[in-house]
């Protein structure tokens, strides 16, 4: 059961095409997806991992939260998922995307 909303499900341009190629990527796309929804963060720094852990405490509480990142590598290639503030957007896209 995911941690949070995801909100819309967007990816950019750059992932969408790699996704088109390669259906392993694609469902490597779909396994990030679920672990950044599940609070697996990836390739983060703790303290990038204790602001991921801050914001949905705060969330809990009622109180104002903050966007969520996740950074994963799927067969070599990096990629970011990112969750808006409000929750309302998830978009994965490449780091020269960001």
């Amino acid at each position: 059961m995911p941690l949070f909303e995801t909100g819309m499900i967007v990816t950019t341009c750059g992932v969408k095409a790699l996704m088109d190629k390669d259906i392993l990527f694609r469902v490597g796309v779909q396994q990030c997806l679920a672990n950044h929804s599940n609070g697996d963060w990836g390739n983060l720094s703790v303290d990038d991992k204790k602001m991921n852990e801050d914001a949905l405490k705060a969330e809990k509480e009622g109180k104002m939260t903050d966007t969520l990142f996740s950074h994963y590598s799927i067969d070599g290639i990096e990629v970011y998922v990112i969750t808006e503030w409000d929750r309302s957007v998830t978009t994965v896209l490449l780091p020269e995307e960001y």
